[in-house]
């Protein structure tokens, strides 16, 4: 009787509602993970507006908790996909699969929790998600959310919305506004296109329509040269040397990867530039110096400069991942911004103990403190060393004095996943922010010259020992971007933001 009478107060609603709340978070689940297919290598840009807009709609439509419920699904689609290749790097040369896995959930647990906040963040500032949260409260908020990316926990500022638009008519905005301004622009288109669908009439679609594209003939606007030629072009050399991971550390492979790039290197003595990639050389500069030397002299006798990846150790002891380039005066570049237990350990004291279960280096990386140019053929360049090329703003740096940026990278880690394909439209944001073009010689692949436009002229192919011989114009002047930095998007986000807020209150005050 008890139970009978017990079952007969639950309301009828709560029957259907947890098939309701699974089909919702499924559909979540769903949007998020269709949305890293926006970047490379596939590049179906349209889904950076259609997935957000998926997340934006069912966030207006819910109540707040399920609306923060729905929002940390789709950030386990978003990352549990896009990051997927950290399992890769972590099983083949760390932990093995069964620690991979938990450290990559772990990960991407921890991810998920951005678009969550930026839900969290306008559902609290304004509990009615009208048109103005739509149209700017959800964007302001989401682009936020990837700004405080880019240092948080020393920073992962991978797969913004604004580098899936490389080669559309939005990448316009990213000499003026850098790739968090294409981000907000995308974030609000799909902002747009769930306000349309929320009540849709063809009043809405009117006004989205006129909107979107008053949106696009201002960006059109932007469409113009940042940047102009500077002296004569330079013949260029990218060697890919396709050492694999597994042996490229060990003492009796120094020998055999010195011929390799050797043999690679040779037939194009006399190419102004030769690149080769990150830490192509395993084994400390003091150690390899006097061979190198030896190299660059034959290289220098025919006009050539030799730039390349190689360990560091100072007389005072520091470890650094660096760039060298050998002509006469020798120059370094020391990496900046370095790869939590890749290149250094967080609080190793307490950690100790599990140093080598997780893989983690012997001995910690210091980071560069300032960008150095490096020069050939008289060219001043700017060096980035894998991870560097993720943060623009400290690309900027070496703005204006670089008339040319290139990057040395490893993505042997990553194997034949997306991570590589990623990084490498990311260092095609970061040409286009500072009106340079950028070389990029890598160990693996994805090796290419980039224009200052952003468009990779040449690739090499994947895991192949090979050269990519180029021909880049160096480039001088300022873009928007290199002078301001993040600093207008992050002013506008502030501004809608504080609309919100006041936009909140006048609910709060009319429901008195």
């Amino acid at each position: 009787m008890c139970k009978q009478a017990l079952i007969n107060r639950v309301p009828a609603r709560n029957i259907t509602v947890f098939p309701g709340l699974l089909a919702v978070y499924s559909v979540a689940l769903l949007a998020g993970a269709l949305l890293p297919l926006a970047f490379a290598p596939l590049g179906w840009y349209w889904l950076a507006v259609l997935s957000p807009a998926a997340l934006f709609l069912l966030a207006a439509h819910l109540p707040k908790r399920q609306a923060l419920w729905t929002s940390y699904f789709f950030g386990l689609g978003y990352f549990g996909v896009g990051v997927s290749w950290v399992f890769i790097s972590i099983s083949r040369y760390g932990s093995g699969p069964a620690l991979a896995m938990f450290l990559t959930a772990a990960f991407v647990a921890l991810l998920a929790l951005f678009p969550w906040s930026a839900i969290f963040l306008v559902r609290t500032l304004c509990s009615r998600t009208g048109g103005f949260a739509l149209w700017l409260g959800l964007p302001a908020a989401w682009v936020l959310s990837e700004w405080v990316r880019l240092w948080f926990l020393t920073g992962f500022p991978w797969l913004f919305l604004g580098y899936s638009q490389i080669g559309t008519p939005l990448a316009a905005i990213a000499p003026v506004f850098g790739v968090l301004g294409v981000s907000f622009v995308v974030a609000v288109m799909a902002g747009a296109l769930a306000w349309t669908m929320l009540r849709f009439s063809l009043w809405r679609l009117a006004i989205t329509s006129g909107a979107l594209v008053a949106l696009l003939l201002g960006t059109s606007l932007l469409d113009r040269e940042w940047t102009e030629p500077v002296a004569k072009p330079l013949s260029v050399a990218l060697v890919q040397g396709n050492m694999k991971q597994d042996r490229k550390w060990k003492p009796e492979a120094l020998a055999f990867t010195l011929r390799r790039y050797r043999a690679l290197t040779q037939p194009y003595a006399g190419t102004d530039l030769i690149v080769w990639p990150e830490t192509a050389v395993p084994a400390w500069f003091g150690q390899a110096s006097e061979y190198l030397d030896r190299f660059q002299t034959r290289l220098g006798a025919r006009g050539s400069t030799l730039i390349l990846g190689i360990p560091v150790r100072t007389d005072q002891g520091q470890a650094y991942n660096a760039a060298v380039s050998l002509a006469r005066p020798r120059r370094f570049y020391y990496k900046r911004h370095l790869v939590p237990f890749g290149e250094y350990v967080p609080l190793r004291g307490l950690v100790g103990p599990w140093l080598n279960i997780l893989g983690a280096p012997v001995e910690d990386f210091s980071a560069g403190q300032r960008p150095r140019l490096l020069y050939a053929s008289g060219v001043p360049i700017g060096a980035l060393i894998c991870f560097d090329v993720a943060f623009g703003a400290e690309v900027a740096d070496l703005l204006p004095a670089a008339q040319l940026l290139v990057n040395l990278s490893n993505d042997a880690w990553f194997g034949d996943s997306l991570g590589p394909h990623q990084h490498l439209q990311i260092a095609q944001m970061r040409a286009i922010e500072t009106g340079r073009p950028l070389l990029r010689s890598t160990n693996t692949g994805l090796t290419a010259m980039i224009d200052h436009n952003g468009q990779a002229l040449a690739r090499a192919p994947q895991f192949e020992s090979t050269v990519l011989p180029a021909e880049v114009t160096p480039r001088t002047g300022t873009t928007p971007y290199v002078r301001w930095r993040d600093k207008p998007v992050l002013a506008f986000i502030g501004i809608a933001l504080s609309m919100l807020v006041w936009a909140g209150k006048r609910q709060r005050d009319s429901s008195r």
